[in-house]
């Protein structure tokens, strides 16, 4: 009896060891980078050292899945809240300006950049939305993390005109925080073209602070003869500026290519540079930036007609079935980078991908 009454015990030991190990199998301590995904609630949140750094989401009401919101190492937060969660101060122009997308203005004639619920109706049938399809993996790791998703470019008659497949990796450390951002689209069965428009490709909306002081109102007319009115707020704590590769600041640098910008300036008491790193082997290379001084931070290589005053212009056309691939960093440093510094995250970037 006794006997028995061992070996039950040591079973029941076992059963224990077991149950533990398998407890303390996740997270594990060394996933310094976590990708968790929430399907019901429509978002992918990643997290650094236990802090969050942005979320993979996709409301309806964008037309696009995004980032958002982006943060610094210190937990700041870069990106604008509005139209999500609108903040004191921010500006309430383009609703369609969220986060981090990838988009652009002209595909087979219809406008992905410029939808969302705010368009009048009678210019639904001329907009695009992406759609938000499946996570194919996510995963999580003590270098980096990794998520992939699969989405689809759809008109308002439900016509899937592209499929596009994008990788991120996220990283992050003491004083940094990075995103790479691979997007591949390949045409389904009829060719796809992307006419030479100046709203794309890649975008990114930030805080007022991050803003270029301005003591005017501004009015944005688009290549539909849509007029955007942004009005002039208070400038306190506004101080952002831009950088490119070649040298051209501020305002100067929109309509300008360079292999990378900067986006410098203080959010609170903590400064910051958000950087977009464009890859060699992108279309259009080195791209335009679309760089706005009311925060619209955006590579464009597409539209080059605009930019050139048309000098230069590029029609990118996809045959049935064929694919392209577009390879950008968004590295968010706590501090206000040099050009030597970014030209070494700029050479790494590039030997990343061959």
């Amino acid at each position: 009896m006794r006997i028995f009454i061992g070996g039950t015990s040591l079973m029941l030991v076992a059963v224990a060891a077991i149950l533990v190990s398998l407890a303390s199998a996740g997270p594990r301590a060394s996933d310094r980078i976590s990708v968790t995904v929430n399907e019901q609630a429509g978002r992918v949140d990643i997290s650094i050292d236990g802090q969050p750094f942005t979320s993979y989401i996709w409301p309806t009401t964008l037309k696009k899945p995004i980032l958002y919101p982006l943060r610094t190492a210190r937990g700041t937060i870069v990106t604008r809240g509005f139209p999500l969660e609108p903040r004191p101060g921010e500006r309430t122009d383009h609703p369609h300006h969220a986060g981090l997308w990838f988009n652009y203005e002209n595909v087979n004639g219809i406008d992905f950049w410029n939808n969302s619920d705010a368009i009048k109706p009678e210019n639904a049938p001329k907009m695009g939305t992406i759609v938000h399809r499946s996570i194919n993996s996510a995963k999580g790791g003590s270098e980096q993390g990794e998520l992939d998703v699969e989405s689809d470019w759809v008109t308002f008659d439900k016509k899937v005109l592209l499929h596009e497949h994008t990788h991120f990796i996220f990283r992050g450390g003491p004083g940094f925080r990075s995103v790479d951002r691979i997007a591949t689209l390949k045409a389904l069965d009829e060719k796809v073209d992307f006419k030479d428009e100046k709203d794309g490709l890649l975008g990114l909306r930030v805080v007022r602070a991050l803003e270029i002081p301005s003591d005017k109102p501004e009015v944005y007319t688009d290549a539909s003869g849509r007029a955007t009115t942004v009005a002039k707020l208070d400038n306190t704590g506004v101080n952002g500026t831009y950088l490119t590769s070649e040298g051209k600041k501020g305002d100067a640098a929109w309509g300008t290519r360079s292999r990378w910008c900067n986006l410098s300036g203080l959010v609170g008491d903590e400064p910051v540079t958000i950087t977009i790193l464009d890859h060699p082997s992108n279309p259009g290379f080195p791209t335009y930036w679309h760089a706005r001084g009311y925060g619209l931070f955006a590579a464009n290589p597409l539209g080059q007609k605009v930019f050139s005053n048309g000098k230069e212009e590029l029609n990118l056309s996809l045959a049935p079935h064929a694919s392209v691939t577009f390879r950008y960093r968004i590295l968010i440093s706590s501090s206000i980078a040099t050009p030597r510094a970014t030209e070494a995250a700029y050479k790494d970037f590039v030997a990343a991908y061959h």
